[in-house]
């Protein structure tokens, strides 16, 4: 749709926005989550120089939006990003812009903080990951990645000058502006153990990890007002064997649970314990500090509570 094409109402529904605010993201997905890895960059270079709060489209959710905007600024991708009503670009140009400072400047924003991280490669680590550098060609260092919920990505990327960069172990390693602050403090450590055969990755950054929680202690908890029980099993299996007392589910959806504030302590409960697992998961990497798996799910809680029927 070229530009002059543009329905006059449409044109005005776009202005209207970015005339209501200074900085806008049109996206695939929502901040909190992206549906495109374009738009996950965007909003991750975004959150790297702190700035989280900021109006935002989600053009999967509007069709005429979606090819609107590209008409607009006569940009044919998503996402964009508009500062004042002028297209600054899309992801590369946004992280290319975040890491020169470029755009804290234009957001009235404090220059970034280049100091490059310290982190800690073992031995068993270096020695896959100099053999892996090394069969990707002559001058690649590693870059390491890590996005808004602290997980971290490793691949192999050309020696950058410009980058910011640490050593450890005889490894150049590489970051984005954002990845540079999370990584602070992080470990990569090659295993061959229970846990698996790999590198193990430690970010003391990240939120932490899920805990387990037995069922008569979750019941103690509860009892105090230390922790909220989430039943996360579906209507039909509830009706077969529930916990005595209150509890919460996602029956309709996540999103009031979500919206609690981080530091809630919240226990997940299922049947024997793998589908909690995932839900608790989800929430710690949401940014709650207190996320407890209850072990055995309610089938433990059975063992320990007669009133409690198995199925």
């Amino acid at each position: 749709m070229p530009a002059e094409a543009l329905d006059p109402a449409l044109r005005g529904r776009i202005q209207s926005l970015l005339d209501a605010n200074r900085v806008v993201l049109f996206m695939k997905g929502e901040p909190a989550a992206p549906q495109c890895g374009f738009s996950a960059r965007a909003v991750s270079a975004l959150s790297g120089i702190g700035l989280d709060e900021y109006a935002h489209v989600n053009v999967l959710a509007d069709g005429e939006i979606r090819e609107g905007i590209k008409a607009y600024g006569d940009w044919p991708t998503i996402p964009q990003l508009y500062i004042d009503g002028e297209l600054v670009g899309g992801s590369d140009i946004i992280e290319q812009m975040a890491n020169s400072g470029e755009l804290q400047t234009a957001l009235g924003l404090p220059p970034p903080d280049r100091t490059p991280p310290e982190i800690t490669i073992s031995e068993g680590a270096a020695a896959m990951l100099k053999q892996a550098l090394a069969d990707a060609g002559e001058g690649y260092a590693l870059k390491v990645s890590v996005d808004p919920r602290f997980n971290a990505q490793l691949q192999a990327e050309p020696h950058d000058p410009s980058a910011i960069a640490s050593e450890s172990a005889g490894i150049r390693v590489q970051f984005d502006l954002a990845s540079a602050r999370r990584a602070r403090g992080m470990s990569i450590d090659w295993v061959d153990d229970a846990r698996g055969r790999g590198l193990v990755i430690d970010n003391p950054n990240g939120p932490p990890k899920v805990r387990p929680l037995a069922p008569a202690d979750a019941a103690a908890k509860r009892g105090v007002g230390e922790v909220t029980i989430v039943d996360v099993r579906p209507p039909d299996e509830r009706a077969q064997a529930a916990i005595p007392g209150a509890f919460e589910t996602l029956d309709n959806g996540p999103g009031a649970l979500e919206a609690l504030p981080k530091d809630t302590p919240l226990a997940f409960l299922c049947h024997h314990g793998g589908r909690s697992a995932s839900a608790a998961e989800h929430f710690r990497q949401l940014g709650f500090t207190e996320v407890y798996n209850i072990t055995g799910g309610i089938d433990a809680w059975a063992d320990t509570d007669p009133s409690v029927p198995k199925y």
